[in-house]
């Protein structure tokens, strides 16, 4: 009603300004989106290479980067050490023996236009790359050596890759890590019972060499007792007091050995006595 009252004039001052008021927005809210998209906020590990208009213009970073809408095309370059699964690479080894291999390829950017320029997907390429190498390496070392010596391997296969990424420029291999090696189950029973088998003969040789120097102490005391009888006897007597110590025993002693034992510590008893008047005697 109130609208209706007023003036065309008015009206079509009031239309204009509403129609200036939203075309103002809309223009604020492009032009916000034009500075959020212009205005490039790079870390420390990272740098841009950009394209304008197709052709190379440099690297910028890190810090603050002005990209123009339309006309320049920013490409972001992670420059930290990043990883690549190489996972379940079936391989056979020199001695014919078929194994699945996990490993992980460790790389780093040098040189972001160079990784941008010189090839497509510099990831994807170290990949496949690197399953190749993985596969010939494995195929000139025995199993043996694989599972003795890995880190040889390992530094191995990560030479070779870095030095066919060498001529892209702008990646480095670092190293290469052999996670996980899966054997055949028949290859792993055939190797438990062989290690089985070389434990029992390890217990085998330490116990013969065990009877043999036991056999060694015995001849020296046989040696020992045939040289001196009454050395014998005093073993006799001292195994009889081991046997006497368990209770409700009967021991029965050759009359040989009570002879002989009797005739002992009387001589014994007799010297005794002598060495006594003697230094009697001297006295």
């Amino acid at each position: 009603m109130y609208m209706q009252l007023l003036p065309p004039q008015v009206l079509l001052q009031v239309g204009t300004i509403i129609a200036v008021a939203i075309l103002a927005i809309f223009l604020l809210i492009i032009i916000i989106a034009i500075l959020a998209y212009s205005i490039r906020i790079v870390p420390e590990y990272q740098r841009i290479v950009k394209l304008r208009l197709g052709k190379y213009k440099g690297i910028y970073g890190p810090g603050i980067v002005f990209i123009i809408p339309v006309i320049d095309r920013p490409i972001t370059m992670d420059l930290r050490v990043i990883s690549i699964d190489l996972s379940s690479q079936r391989a056979l080894t020199k001695d014919n023996v078929e194994v699945t291999i996990d490993a992980a390829v460790y790389m780093r950017v040098i040189d972001a236009a160079k990784a941008v320029l010189s090839v497509t997907d510099y990831r994807s390429a170290t990949a496949t790359l690197g399953a190749a190498v993985l596969r010939d390496v494995i195929g000139m070392v025995d199993l043996d050596t694989l599972l003795t010596q890995r880190e040889e391997v390992a530094k191995k296969i990560a030479s070779i890759i870095d030095e066919h990424v060498s001529p892209w420029g702008g990646v480095k291999v670092t190293a290469v890590a052999i996670k996980d090696i899966k054997l055949p189950d028949t290859l792993i029973r055939a190797m438990a019972a062989q290690a089985e088998a070389e434990r029992m003969r390890r217990a085998k040789v330490i116990l013969a060499q065990a009877d043999y120097e036991a056999s060694q102490m015995y001849l020296k005391a046989a040696e020992t007792y045939n040289k001196n009888p009454i050395s014998l006897t005093l073993r006799q007597l001292d195994t009889l007091l081991e046997v006497a110590k368990e209770h409700n025993l009967i021991l029965v002693v050759p009359s040989s050995l009570e002879v002989t034992t009797l005739s002992t510590l009387a001589a014994a008893a007799l010297k005794k006595q002598q060495e006594g008047s003697g230094g009697t005697t001297q006295q």
